[in-house]
């Protein structure tokens, strides 16, 4: 097989490759004769069809899939040992390879346009400013914070006496004709109304100061207008109560009222795990170190979200934009080209990026380790299990938990690719001047806004 390239300009190029029967008739045959060791057709043993009618029945599939194959095959490796970076995937030239025969013809050239990756350098310097911010974190904050903790451990408790937010359990039935016949008499037993979703301000005041045993008879649609709320109320399906209205009577079995956890020993140990945490100050503290790891995380997000873009703007490259348009297409059937033209300048920018991080991963010897990807896995690990309030998993559950993520090959990709991109950045701001801005958090979310 003997294939050659011919630039085009920079940036395109045309791959021709020329194939011989010696290139595929060998596994042509091979592939055939294990068809026939299997073939199972009826008037013939296994294994004893006749050769021919193997070849007359599967010979041309055959033929075109291994020839297809060592083009395949025979292109990756010459752009390999050529190292010919290249965008996107080879494209057939179409109107060439109509004119194939595959039927009559041995030898065959094929035609394939090459989209061929930029060469540029990245001139980012210490003249290159980017701003640092820090957030400094005041009393509301760190107020907000322990009261999202005392909300999200607390619980609800039985009351004698409604008030606006509390949640009523009981039974609630129709007690005059609806506006559909089949409805009158409707009532449901065991259901639960929370009084704040009560739209009408009057009604809603009906139903304070409540106690057990009492009976309230308000209008329905008027104090809940939304066809799922009184769905749910009724415990029918939405398209059932949309003809329902007229006057209910809700009679209240049980009155509970959610109560943030108290802020002691108790609520320390649910979150930390029992003796880790002693005292309010030891808690406070943590909640200040967490508060600060929060916005760390923010503020080195919008860092390295300042640095990406500035490390795009300032380096400067063409694309195959003809040639990735067209591959774009063809590799998403089902988009037109007039979404591609709408999305393209995203497109540019992530391949740009991708393409100065691969150059900035390659010119300094960027390696992932196991180790690094473990510990990633791990870390990612721990902040899900924070997200559903497991504070104290122990670290062997966590570190058994990220083996099998990694083991997921989609996965494993995701985590490596966050790591380089971390370890570029940081390459990144070693050679850009940063100046540290302190603001608050109002400030700070502003600047996203812009």
């Amino acid at each position: 097989m003997i294939i050659s390239k011919e630039n085009i300009d920079d940036l395109n190029a045309v791959l021709k490759v020329q194939v011989e029967k010696a290139d595929y008739d060998e596994n042509v045959e091979k592939v055939l004769r294990d068809y026939r060791r299997r073939a199972n057709l009826k008037g013939f043993r296994p294994g004893k069809v006749p050769y021919e009618l193997i070849r007359r029945m599967y010979g041309r599939s055959v033929r075109i899939e291994e020839i297809n194959k060592a083009v395949t095959e025979n292109i990756q490796k010459y752009l390999a040992d050529e190292k010919i970076d290249i965008l996107g995937d080879p494209m057939p030239k179409t109107d060439e390879h109509e004119k194939i025969d595959f039927d009559n013809q041995e030898s065959f050239t094929f035609l394939f346009d090459l989209g061929l990756a930029p060469d540029f350098e990245i001139k980012l310097n210490k003249k290159n400013k980017v701003i640092g911010y820090e957030i400094e974190a005041d009393e509301k904050m760190k107020n907000d914070y322990l009261e999202t903790y005392r909300r999200r451990f607390g619980r609800f408790e039985k009351v004698d006496l409604s008030e606006d937010k509390d949640l009523l359990r009981g039974k609630i039935e129709a007690i005059d004709n609806t506006s559909d016949p089949e409805y009158k008499g409707l009532f449901a037993d065991d259901t639960t109304l929370g009084i704040d979703l009560i739209k009408d301000d009057d009604i809603k005041k009906e139903f304070i100061g409540k106690a057990p045993g009492d009976s309230i008879d308000f209008d329905l649609r008027k104090a809940l207008p939304n066809d799922y709320e009184i769905a749910g109320l009724l415990k029918r399906k939405k398209d059932e109560v949309e003809s329902i209205d007229g006057r209910f009577r809700f009679t209240i079995n049980e009155i509970t009222r959610f109560k943030p956890a108290e802020t002691g020993q108790e609520l320390f140990d649910r979150i930390y795990g029992e003796g880790v945490v002693g005292s309010e100050e030891e808690f406070r503290k943590r909640i200040e170190e967490e508060i600060s790891a929060n916005l760390k995380q923010e503020t080195d997000f919008k860092l390295s979200s300042d640095i990406r873009a500035l490390a795009i703007a300032k380096t400067e490259f063409s694309l195959p934009e003809d040639f990735l348009k067209r591959w774009l297409l063809k590799v998403n059937e089902s988009t037109t080209e007039e979404q591609i033209e709408k999305d393209f300048g995203s497109f540019r920018q992530d391949l740009k990026w991708q393409l100065i991080k691969n150059k900035i991963a390659k010119d300094n010897e960027v390696r992932i380790t196991p180790e690094e990807l473990q510990q990633e896995a791990e870390n990612i690990t721990r902040a899900q299990f924070r997200q559903y309030g497991l504070f104290y998993a122990a670290d062997e559950q966590i570190a058994n938990y990220a083996r099998e993520t990694l083991k997921r090959s989609e996965d494993a990709k995701r985590i490596a690719d966050k790591i380089l991109d971390e370890k570029v950045l940081s390459l990144l701001k070693d050679l850009v001047r940063i100046d540290t801005k302190k603001v608050s958090i109002d400030e700070f979310n502003k600047l996203f806004e812009q």
